[in-house]
């Protein structure tokens, strides 16, 4: 496909062409046009940040810092136009379109502490990674952890990383295991999440202990086993600290953040750290977050929104007749994107993600309020394919002529 792509001519090979750089002329495209005008009708404010695949830094910067330069510059923020890019390996009619709102991220994390025992006597102790597979198992592909967004259907939840906490062989099964997940959601807060990960959680565990007595009942008798896996939470398992451990913990938290793991590592870390500090004693779950939150976003029903909404879904309509390309309206960007943090999510989301995520104070160094722009958002981009490869390719009339003309337009009935 791609020598088929480039062959004719109407694809434009390189690296970042797609993700983001034809995007950010496209932008810069636009307010070049607008600085040209004799007596523009309003303002068009140029944001480039850095990092969206690294935690989003700069545009969480960017939108605390908003209402600073709004208030600065005497500005009234009314929207945003966000321009990442967006992958079809079809026609392209995916490719074009306007976003309307955006997916949200989490990372809902199992921190597992199971009965160490001897390999040879593994009747003896439980498993950790045993119940953490048995958590990975029930997890992937879960329904209940499903959400359909809008017309089109739902990304199911999969397994991002699975480990033990040992750090070299021995015959001794693992003590603790650590397993993070990817859940996508349209509408459903991150405690909605967060409730239905430990339902889940508790019942692949239940399973799981089940299916062990089962076995060995049939051949060896009765074996003393856990009867249940409890669940807690991070911040419960907090809450059981008195002030000498908190400090202590804290300590710990500011050593691992000055590090260079990434960071559901470091919240695996300081969740071991908590849990030793807890005096509790295994088997048990602790479930928390292991990343930065990405928060959905969808047009509310305030007058600005509505505004912004109207212009996308005419602005598509008009597309064919005014610049020859037929151009739809979607209720999601697929991807996470920075579309979170500048539009209209729950910012008291953030509260439960912040207390239940160990790196937070130290690593993620994010406030949970007045953390969001809450500005009307949706997503106009370049469309392509194979970004992120050495085979990414732009669609060159699209990027280049059409998608200006779809920016330009909606300023324009926003600032008419």
């Amino acid at each position: 496909m791609a020598h088929h792509d480039l062959a004719g001519g109407d694809f434009l090979a390189g690296r970042g062409l797609l993700d983001m750089k034809a995007g950010l002329a496209a932008g810069l495209s636009v307010c070049a046009d607008f600085a040209g005008e004799a007596k523009p009708s309003g303002n068009l404010l140029f944001i480039a940040v850095p990092d969206e695949e690294n935690n989003s830094a700069g545009a969480r910067k960017a939108a605390r810092m908003l209402p600073e330069i709004c208030e600065e510059r005497d500005l009234d923020l009314i929207a945003a136009i966000n321009l990442d890019a967006i992958a079809d390996d079809g026609d392209g009619s995916k490719g074009r379109v306007i976003a309307l709102g955006t997916v949200g991220k989490l990372l809902p994390t199992a921190f597992v502490v199971g009965v160490p025992t001897h390999s040879g006597f593994p009747l003896n102790g439980l498993n950790a990674a045993a119940i953490a597979a048995a958590i990975a198992a029930r997890l992937e592909w879960a329904p209940e952890l499903t959400e359909e967004g809008g017309s089109a259907p739902g990304t199911p939840p999969s397994l991002l990383g699975i480990r033990d906490g040992k750090t070299g062989y021995d015959v001794t099964t693992p003590r603790v295991a650590y397993a993070s997940f990817n859940v996508l959601s349209y509408r459903r807060t991150p405690t909605e999440v967060l409730d239905r990960f430990d339902k889940l959680c508790a019942e692949a565990a239940s399973r799981l202990l089940q299916e062990l007595q089962s076995r060995v009942s049939a051949t060896t008798g009765q074996v003393d086993t856990a009867r249940s896996v409890p669940v807690h939470r991070y911040e419960t398992l907090i809450e059981r600290l008195g002030q000498p451990e908190r400090a202590q913990l804290e300590a710990v938290a500011a050593s691992i953040a000055a590090g260079d793991l990434a960071l559901p590592e470091k919240c695996r870390l300081i969740t071991e750290q908590a849990w030793e500090l807890s005096r509790l004693t295994g088997p048990a779950i602790v479930t928390g977050f292991g990343s930065i939150p990405y928060l959905p976003t969808n047009l509310s029903e305030l007058p600005a929104a509505a505004r912004l909404r109207a212009a996308a879904v005419t602005v598509a309509a008009e597309a064919m007749a005014r610049h020859g390309s037929a151009v739809g309206c979607t209720d999601y960007f697929a991807g996470i994107s920075d579309m979170s943090f500048l539009g209209e999510a729950e910012e008291s989301s953030l509260d439960i993600v912040a207390r239940n995520t160990p790196a937070w104070k130290d690593s993620v160094r994010w406030p949970p309020r007045r953390a969001l722009a809450n500005i009307p958002t949706i997503n106009i981009g370049p469309w392509g394919r194979d970004y992120h490869t050495p085979l990414e390719r732009l669609h060159v009339g699209y990027a280049f002529e059409v998608l200006p003309q779809l920016v330009r337009d909606i300023c324009r009935k926003l600032l008419g």
